[in-house]
């Protein structure tokens, strides 16, 4: 894998204009991931119950809407530690001080977009502060442009303090005064000030979350049977390790399990734990899933290969282009039922219209909007990702 200074794209892998190998593993997963985010994504704005319940609330046994939501789980930390992952493979091919300054003006550009551009596609409105992946991963990049002359075990070092002891940190810091806002960015979800919508993503446990991933990218450049043996390890000692802790009934996670009188409720239990912010039991779960699916995903041929390699190849794009689809499809299909298209607009922050219309379809009718859209997405990220190969315009490496 090679780069020259500098060609890092929003995820951290090089920019259109290098002709490299790609690695096609982490396109893959990546492009998983966000296939899998369009399915959360269709659920919030389509579900009948999105707007008036959580889907992981076990006082309502729903196990089907439970997983449909606990698999979406895999999507944000895995999007987060391969995107640490491949401003590693550039480390060794790109000059540090450029990579550096790269890093910081690609951070500074995620977060714009995500106050502006992303928080309206969310909301159709704003202004409207809604800080989740995108924000984490540009303030990531933010950090990780510091800490670059750094050994890699020491960013992993970090990356294993940071995940495992985030909630420690977060008491030391004081909550008064002019830390609020501060401690709020850094540590726990909530509205940030009297600023309009909320902080979903707090910065620190998900740096976390791309410091493990730039501490073990190393082992996405090793040859096929090595790399995916220690991906293997890896995955299954991070599932381990959750059932571990879980049972041992340790508070590791906000959220108790408990026995319910059925198994299949008493294993939701087991598994439902806390992402916002992301506990140290959440992040070895859903890793652990995601680098055990890795390999797997490996051996696919056909479609299902051409559809991750495509829109895995062009993650940040396919990312900005679905949340304008799946919102705007939203409104389209409630103007059919009958809802005015206003009743869209500030969905995030006044859902109240769409509530009394009684808005939203069945669980099985989402599953067939999911898959539509994905379906619509899979072209334009394949003839993306060939404009990508063949051009090397600047304004590329920002899309």
């Amino acid at each position: 894998m090679t780069a020259t200074p500098a060609t890092v794209d929003a995820t951290g892998h090089p920019a259109p204009d290098v002709r490299r190998r790609r690695i096609r593993i982490v396109d893959r997963l990546r492009g998983l991931m966000i296939v899998l985010m369009v399915l959360d994504h269709v659920r919030d704005y389509f579900h009948v119950s999105a707007l008036t319940s959580q889907p992981t609330d076990l006082s309502q046994p729903t196990p089907t809407l439970f997983m449909t939501r606990w698999v979406t789980h895999l999507c944000a930390p895995t999007f987060v530690f391969l995107a640490g992952a491949s401003v590693y493979l550039q480390r060794a091919h790109t000059d540090l001080p450029a990579l550096s300054r790269f890093l910081a003006l690609r951070g500074l550009w995620l977060i714009l977009l995500e106050l502006t551009v992303i928080a309206f596609a969310f909301n159709f409105s704003w202004p409207f502060l809604f800080l989740q992946v995108i924000w984490a991963i540009g303030g990531g990049f933010l950090l990780l442009s510091a800490l670059l002359w750094l050994p890699r075990r020491a960013v992993l070092a970090m990356g294993v303090a940071i995940v495992a002891g985030h909630p420690l940190l977060a008491m030391l810091v004081p909550g008064e005064g002019g830390w609020t806002v501060a401690s709020r960015l850094l540590f726990s979800p909530g509205p940030v000030g009297n600023l309009p919508g909320f902080l979903a993503y707090p910065l620190l446990p998900w740096f976390g979350i791309m410091a493990l991933g730039y501490g073990l990218g190393h082992v996405f450049e090793r040859p096929a049977p090595d790399r995916n043996r220690i991906l293997l390890l890896l995955g299954t000692g991070m599932l381990l390790a959750f059932a571990a802790l879980r049972a041992s009934r340790l508070p590791m996670d906000p959220i108790p399990w408990s026995h319910r009188g059925d198994a299949v409720m008493t294993l939701l239990s087991f598994i439902n734990v806390l992402k916002y912010p992301p506990s140290l039991l959440y992040v070895l779960a859903t890793l652990g899933v995601s680098l055990l699916l890795a390999p797997l995903l490996e051996r696919l041929r056909g479609p299902a290969a051409s559809l991750l390699d495509a829109i895995g190849a062009t993650p940040f794009f396919t990312y900005l282009l679905h949340i304008f689809l799946v919102h705007g499809l939203a409104m389209l299909v409630g103007m059919a039922m009958g809802i005015a298209p206003g009743a869209f607009v500030n969905f995030l922050g006044d859902p109240g219209r769409l509530i009394e219309a009684r808005w939203g379809i069945t669980l099985g009718q989402v599953y067939v909007v999911w898959i539509a859209c994905v379906l619509a997405l899979w072209p334009v990220a394949r003839w993306y990702a060939g404009v990508r190969r063949r051009h090397g315009w600047w304004w590329l490496r920002f899309l």
